[in-house]
């Protein structure tokens, strides 16, 4: 992938500061338009057939996540965290709110790896997430925690990344999952714990309001 000229740049003059719907504490820098927002990033990058802007947007399963965090802080309080496909850093904005003690925020997406510290930066949390573009698929640690949103839209990936944090709460770890029931999601293995009718895109989720839970491996 060709580098962006100015990531921080890009972001800025093609997203606007709002705050998340359904965890209005939290700010970020998201766009309007999808399709037209994956455009520019393809002109921005000189590279066509880049996977979306998925930094760029608050996810149904991400405000999910959030929302759940943030009600109930002991949950990640003193933790130390991996949010993993952290995309904006929505969930790891809403665990250092809530007490986490450092939150590493993982994504291959370049722009998220900018997009991630400038919205912690926004939200006054900094201080606490470290963004990281090296694939963790089957790290284990050191982490007290994995926080993950949005992770099963795709049979490889959601295989990949299920059987390693699977894994992962087999040894007692904290595993947290925030999705509205995608189609790879492994509901055999998973409880939700909660779920909410959160507000989204219509033209990203077919949908004004998205029924999303947060789920626990059993």
């Amino acid at each position: 992938m060709t580098p962006s000229r100015d990531p921080l740049a890009f972001i800025r003059s093609n997203t606007r500061l709002t705050p998340v719907p359904y965890a209005p504490e939290i700010r970020l820098h998201v766009a309007d338009e999808a399709t037209e927002l994956w455009q520019k990033t393809e002109e921005e990058l000189e590279e066509i057939g880049l996977p979306p802007p998925f930094w760029a947007f608050a996810w149904a399963g991400g405000q999910a996540l959030a929302r759940y965090i943030l009600d109930h802080p002991e949950t990640v309080a003193g933790k130390r965290l991996l949010d993993f496909a952290s995309g904006s850093g929505l969930v790891a904005i809403a665990a250092a709110k809530a007490g986490a003690a450092h939150v590493l925020a993982s994504d291959l997406d370049a722009f998220a790896l900018a997009a991630i510290p400038l919205n912690a930066a926004e939200n006054g949390v900094a201080d606490r997430i470290t963004a990281t573009g090296e694939n963790l698929i089957g790290c284990n640690g050191p982490f007290d925690g994995v926080l993950a949103a949005d992770i099963c839209y795709e049979r490889d990936l959601a295989g990949a990344v299920g059987g390693w944090l699977h894994g992962l709460h087999a040894m007692g770890t904290l595993v947290l999952i925030g999705d509205p029931g995608r189609s790879y999601l492994p509901r055999d293995r998973l409880d939700a714990i909660a779920t909410y009718e959160v507000p989204v895109t219509r033209s990203l989720e077919d949908a004004e309001i998205k029924q999303s839970s947060v789920w626990r491996f059993r």
